[in-house]
């Protein structure tokens, strides 16, 4: 028996209030603040937490609409990127301020986590104010991220902590090498022994003496679906017994006082702090006996590993996390104090790379309903009937559905739909076997999506648990909403490790919510859906929706419908592919003004199809000349006419030029 939760039978609610949405939707739960619905049923972004400082989603849409910017469209608000940030050096601030931390604490960004440039430039100008840093995992983030640091320029630039993880060839080192020369604090962390040669090697060469970093393999295992990257399987790191011998051969080279980082990785999207607490326990021991062999440590990178609690549910499993913020620089801060209170070693500077905790709340994605698809509760008797008079003979399974159907009752549900699902398949059977028309193959069918209907209705209303028998039938039953966006370009974690985001309409939510109904994005692959959605209690297959009306008129589409996914500022840009040709969608920066209200900062358009056709090495001009060869041909042949030939070009010269997503 299941539990039925408030999501799942909201609809047998009485009068809908946006507080009930609130509720339905978790937006407080995942929201952290973030996020709120105003009185006309609007989803509001709360940049900075302030009530009194809100931005409707609805009205941003509207406006971008009216510039001519169309869904699907990513929105980045640059005021939670720096919140969230100044949240997390308060969070350490006031950790090491409660318990008498003296070595301080910088967060540095990797920018793997979200590489985009205007992304970047802000952390990095907010990195010199924060006193917090940047790293780089390749050959080209180390070459973005000087860039960076120089662009951000100010008096803090130099003092701007960057680190280098990864692995490391002769040209990284030596460029690491000058960069330290040029006088950026910058520190290579050694993944493998023979990038401390190299280090060595530049050093000398170059006269200088730079800052070392040893990445060390802990014996503690990190949690979730990033598990591996830590422990003494992990990929990357030094086993404690290299990283005795890197001791000795800094030792042997004059260069141990070099050696000033000791940084661990315990993994991404960490979900249980208890994990976290024994490596940090492990990770501070290391680094105490290492300051006592005369390393001349001064920092302690912890890694990365701060989660987002994207379903609310502040649980330990892979969508959540069962700490806050303000838990987590405690626990950092007091384990490493005490670690290093014992053993009489000073504290060292704290760096985490908190990449997806910084970055994950600062985006959302809009986008727009094409259509719905969906097993209607009402089947239309009369066609029913008129078509069993055309039989010789009546299908007995689909009497035996029109029966079901008429005498279903509170007290019969589970006898009655035991009947339909056995009425069903014998109709399926006759109908394969060629003893069933395809007319009436269409009333079985109609017939037990009602009965489906009725009985999941009746079994709502009744409160209380969920027979097992009718576990399926919400998802069964559910609707399919066709939406303008490819889930392999915008959320390409939610199909490759079914990572949840919360997904909400962003109006309408004064509305009750009638409908269930699963997404579909506008490629063609079968894996282009969303069918696994936030819940704080169950594994939940359908989402909560509105009716989307057809508008009038043939063709005309439906009424306005917006859904909004949130939480994706983290990997979801970076990873997203070209799947069905359709690129990046439209950015747009959203800031606070200085009257409350919203304004554009930046607006970066999306792919057109004229670009994502040239990163697949078509020539555009070639295909334009082509096309107007086979024109001319067609309508020399009379096959076109010289109006259609024209408007046909002019089609396709557009459509180059053009949005990659459905513009109508």
């Amino acid at each position: 028996m299941a539990t039925i939760s408030a999501s799942r039978h909201a609809f047998i609610h009485g009068q809908w209030t946006v507080d009930d949405s609130a509720r339905l939707y978790g937006l407080q739960d995942w929201g952290k603040g973030y996020v709120g619905v105003d009185p006309d049923g609007h989803v509001t972004i709360l940049p900075t937490k302030d009530p009194g400082k809100q931005i409707d989603l609805y009205e941003v849409v509207s406006g971008l609409r009216e510039r001519g910017i169309h869904t699907p469209v990513l929105l980045r608000f640059n005021d939670i990127l720096s919140h969230r940030l100044k949240e997390i050096r308060k969070a350490f601030d006031d950790a090491m301020t409660e318990q008498q931390y003296r070595g301080g604490y910088s967060c540095v960004y990797p920018i793997k986590v979200n590489q985009q440039r205007h992304v970047c430039e802000q952390i990095a100008n907010l990195a010199v104010e924060l006193n917090f840093g940047l790293e780089a995992g390749s050959k080209p983030e180390l070459l973005a991220v000087l860039g960076l640091s120089a662009v951000a320029g100010g008096p803090g630039v130099n003092g701007m902590p960057i680190i280098c993880n990864g692995f490391k060839d002769d040209e990284f080192i030596e460029t690491v090498t000058l960069a330290t020369k040029l006088g950026r604090n910058i520190v290579p962390v050694v993944e493998k022994f023979s990038e401390l040669e190299l280090i060595v090697k530049h050093a000398k060469a170059y006269n200088v003496r730079p800052k070392i970093g040893l990445r060390v393999k802990l014996s503690a295992r990190g949690a979730g679906r990033w598990e591996s990257s830590a422990g003494v399987r992990s990929k990357f790191g030094l086993f404690v017994s290299e990283v005795l011998q890197a001791v000795e051969y800094l030792k042997k080279h004059g260069m141990l006082d070099c050696l000033n980082l000791l940084h661990c990785h315990v993994g991404s999207q960490l979900y249980d702090i208890r994990v976290l607490k024994n490596a940090i326990n492990e990770l501070a021991h290391i680094y105490c006996e290492l300051h006592r062999l005369g390393a001349g440590l001064t920092t302690l990178d912890i890694g990365g590993g701060m989660g987002v609690d994207y379903d609310g549910s502040q649980s330990a499993w892979s969508s959540s996390i069962n700490y806050s913020v303000a838990e987590y620089a405690a626990d950092v801060v007091y384990r490493v104090k005490a670690v290093c209170d014992d053993n009489k070693v000073p504290h060292p500077l704290i760096i985490s790379e908190s990449g997806r905790a910084m970055v994950a709340y600062s985006s959302v994605l809009v986008m727009d309903v094409l259509g719905t698809s969906r097993f209607e509760a009402n089947p239309d008797m009369e066609a029913i009937q008129k078509a069993l008079k055309q039989e010789e003979e009546a299908p007995q399974p689909v009497l035996d559905l029109l029966e079901a159907h008429a005498n279903l009752t509170d007290r019969n549900l589970v006898e009655t739909y035991h009947d339909a699902t056995q009425a069903r398949d014998e109709a399926m059977s006759l109908f394969s076997l060629g003893y069933m028309s395809l007319p009436m193959r269409a009333a079985a069918e109609q017939m037990f999506w009602a009965i489906g209907h009725k009985v999941l209705e009746k079994a709502l209303k009744k409160g209380g648990e969920l027979p097992d028998e009718f576990e399926a039938l919400p998802e069964l039953l559910s609707d399919i909403y066709f939406c303008n966006f490819s889930l392999f370009q915008s959320m390409p974690d939610s199909w490759a490790i079914d990572q949840l985001f919360p997904i909400v309409p962003i109006h309408r939510l004064n509305e009750e919510p009638t409908r269930r109904g699963m997404l579909s994005d506008i490629t063609c692959d079968s894996d282009g859906k969303v069918d696994h959605f936030v819940d704080k209690r169950i594994d939940k297959k359908t989402l909560e929706l509105h009716e989307v009306k057809e508008l009038p008129g043939e063709g005309a589409g439906v009424e306005s419908y917006y859904l909004g996914v949130f939480l994706l500022g983290a990997y979801q840009e970076i990873l997203g592919d070209l799947h069905n040709l359709l690129g990046d969608t439209h950015a747009v920066h959203i800031s606070l003004d200085d009257a409350g209200g919203w304004e554009i900062d930046e607006v970066i358009e999306g792919d057109t199809v004229e670009e994502v056709l040239s990163y697949v090495q078509y020539d555009i001009a070639d295909m334009k000349r082509a096309m107007r060869l086979d024109i001319e041909a067609a309508c020399r042949q009379g096959r076109l006419t010289l109006a259609e030939g024209k408007s046909l070009l002019k089609f396709y010269d557009d459509g180059l030029e053009g949005y990659t997503y459905l513009e109508g």
